[in-house]
């Protein structure tokens, strides 16, 4: 990389106006903030995610004006004895006369007895639309536990589609504040272990918590053409922590080792932005390129999810090339103050590559050997994604810790004609009678009941029935149920008239379904990609075939680990969750263009470094030893930093994260040792200088070599 980059300039212009630097790097992150604060940040809306013939089925309920109009139900038990019906009664008036004085509340039903005399519930219907329920549900809530207050000796509880997502919302709340108070600590002690010094450690992690504020901040004018899906604010700590911390970690590292050879302060700084801001840039890009790919899966939570992820990498690497250097330059030898005297002894002992050389000793002496080795290893870890199921999330993936999704479990269980719900629409002249044909057949099958109120709707030509099955809430009995109705009930009964099958169940069956199709497009365009840019940036194809195979085996890995742990029960108690028999069917998808991302970061580091020792006119195996052991310290740094965050949200309570937080930190460790310790190092020494092809890198002075350690290595 030349002196001359923009890289280097930056820098340049940075260190020798340190308090510029600063100060226009905390105005943007207090422009940010305030844009979060003064901007409100748009959610996305229940037609944004209509798909498939479940979509086509909740347009022509629109068209038609036969949307159901929102509704909740309070529940009423007695912890499972048979429930006292005088008790009941009392309550059910209470809760009706306390619901009815809601502004929101459009009328109040009849109570339902159970058929096992368990239970009761009151249907509440509500006024507006989905999205006005979510804003006064609080109010039938709040409701209901005076209702509770009032009578002990029952239980009084509140569900439905606005309560549940409140819910959810809370506990994905909780799940975020648990992670940034266990992601910052642990991140901070991994860059003390790291670099034996305070301010040293503290830079990364404030750089990084900054850049993931700021992100948050300039995602909130964005979320008007990508809104929030849900998941924005889990993504953005999740990717920010780990690509903040690791930008930070690459340059901070580079300055440090080339004061230590001799340079001064500024012009060490040139030297880390020609090598590791360049290796930085390419990083932030590879990242930036792989999330694009999400645009490919044609669905708004991943265009948000994708949108979120961009900014806070690019303001990642914004800072990195800016801020960090002013820092570094304003504080030169200080930033090695104050020391940790045990930590810092022992980095010195340990010095640069200790581990990793006597690991990757063997490994070039025998090449082949490790080679075969560790691919049969990569196999073996990747032979249980062969079998790695996808299903959409449901009631049976939520923690049953949520309170309305206990409640809803429970309605269900006491109230079949509850479950998993189906819409038929039909539209043409004969669509009733059809209907009431798809009636009387589905209901004689035994697989589905009509619930009371919930006969066929019409208006014009169109014409809606709910049918509700009698099966478990579970996403293999949801696609059954499905198929049953759209391959035999419903063509029989409606042939000749246009019809869809829709329902929220069968929408998330349809999404589902959507995510699979979409993973090989996805898996082309991501790859396709990076391959260009690995051409671009080493200006040779072997290098990037083997980027490809090596991302490849990354991801195998990954899948294959999200099987053995979440399609069996195995791991139940030790990660708090109860298997639902298969990976929630967003993750794969996610977690492969994060995963090309991610592991792009110390791959392009190691690289660069290799190829440093090429130019400098070493062997290409002493070149490879040289890169590898040179750049240890900081891909293990980086590593641990990724793994204990994604490990943190494997502790959460949504199984979502839970299959992210695993899926990330299994394939990083495998990326971080097997891969790019034996694998990468194996392969690089068989080709030679043939890995270069058709580059002819030149011969240049070769650098000193490193005369004090500086990380901790493996």
């Amino acid at each position: 990389m030349s002196r001359g980059s923009v890289t280097v300039r930056v820098a340049r212009w940075s260190a020798t106006h340190p308090w510029r630097a600063i100060g226009l790097w905390l105005l943007l992150v207090v422009v940010a903030v305030g844009m979060s604060a003064v901007i409100p940040k748009q959610q996305t809306k229940a037609d944004d995610t209509w798909i498939g013939q479940s979509g086509v089925a909740s347009e022509l309920i629109r068209q038609a004006n036969l949307e159901d109009r929102p509704s909740e139900t309070v529940l009423l038990t007695d912890s499972g004895a048979p429930l006292d019906k005088a008790a009941a009664t009392t309550a059910l008036n209470q809760l009706r006369q306390k619901m009815t004085a809601i502004d929101s509340v459009d009328g109040v039903g009849q109570p339902v007895w159970a058929e096992n005399g368990k239970a009761a519930l009151l249907p509440i219907q509500l006024k507006g639309s989905a999205d006005d329920a979510a804003d006064n549900v609080d109010k039938l809530v709040a409701a209901t536990a005076e209702v509770q207050k009032a009578n002990p000796s029952l239980q009084i509880e509140e569900t439905g589609s606005a309560s549940l997502d409140a819910g959810i919302w809370k506990q994905v709340g909780s799940d975020l504040a648990r992670a940034e108070k266990l992601s910052l600590p642990i991140t901070f002690a991994l860059m003390l272990l790291a670099f034996g010094a305070l301010i040293a450690a503290g830079i990364p992690v404030l750089l990084a918590f900054s850049a993931v504020g700021a992100a948050l901040g300039f995602y909130a004018p964005l979320s008007y053409l990508f809104p929030d899906g849900g998941s924005v604010a889990n993504v953005v700590l999740l990717i920010g922590m780990a690509v903040g911390v690791d930008y930070s970690l690459f340059y901070l590292k580079r300055e440090r080792e080339e004061r230590r050879r001799g340079h001064g302060t500024v012009d060490a700084v040139e030297i880390a932005a020609a090598t590791s801001g360049h290796s930085v840039v390419v990083s932030g890009l590879a990242v930036i390129v792989s999330m694009a790919g999400l645009y490919v899966a044609q669905d708004p939570v991943f265009s948000s999810m994708a949108t979120a992820t961009i900014v806070v990498v690019a303001v990642a690497v914004l800072g990195s090339l800016t801020v960090l250097p002013a820092l570094l330059a304003k504080l030169g030898h200080r930033v090695d103050r104050p020391r940790v005297p045990l930590l810092w002894r022992l980095n010195r002992r340990i010095g640069p590559g200790g581990i990793s050389r006597k690991i990757l000793a063997p490994v070039l002496r025998f090449p082949k050997v490790a080679l075969l080795l560790s691919a049969i290893a990569v196999v073996a870890l990747a032979v249980p994604a062969l079998g790695m199921k996808t299903e959409p999330g449901g009631l049976n993936t939520l923690p049953q810790t949520i309170p309305e999704v206990k409640t809803m479990t429970a309605l269900q269980q006491n109230f079949p004609s509850e479950g998993m719900s189906y819409d038929v629409v039909a539209k043409g002249k004969d669509a009733p009678d059809g209907l009431a044909t798809l009636q009387r057949s589905a209901v004689d099958s035994g697989e589905f009941v009509v619930t009371p109120g919930q006969e066929i709707r019409k208006s014009g030509e169109t014409a809606v029935l709910t049918l509700v099955s009698v099966r478990p809430d579970t996403s293999e009995d949801a696609r059954a149920a499905l198929e049953r109705l759209r391959n035999d009930l419903v063509p029989t009964a409606l042939s000749g008239t246009t019809w869809a099958v829709g329902g929220e169940t069968a929408a998330g069956v349809d999404y589902g379904e959507h995510q699979r199709n979409q993973l090989p497009y996805v898996i082309a365009f991501v790859l396709t990609l990076t391959l260009v840019m690995m051409v671009f940036t080493f200006r040779s194809v072997a290098i990037a075939l083997v980027t490809t195979l090596l991302n490849l085996a990354s991801v195998a890995a990954c899948f294959g680990a999200l099987s053995l742990v979440f399609q069996h029960t195995w791991a139940e108690g030790l990660l708090d969750f109860t298997s639902p028999g298969f990976v929630v069917s967003w993750i794969p998808v996610f977690l492969f263009v994060i995963l090309v991302g991610l592991s792009m970061d110390y791959h392009v580091f190691v690289l660069g470094r290799i190829r440093e020792g090429v130019q400098e006119g070493l062997s290409p195996q002493e070149a490879v030893r040289k890169g590898i052991t040179e750049s240890a310290g900081v891909v293990t740094s980086a590593a641990a930093v990724m793994v204990s965050v994604f490990a943190v949200f494997a502790t959460l309570g949504m199984i979502e994260m839970k299959q992210m937080g695993v899926g990330l930190a299994v394939a990083v460790l495998i990326d971080a040792t097997l891969v790019r310790i034996v694998m990468l190092p194996s392969i690089m020494v068989l080709l030679g200088r043939k890995a270069w092809w058709p580059n002819k890198l030149s011969k240049e002075p070769a650098a000193p070599e490193l005369r004090e350690p500086e990380l901790v290595s493996v």
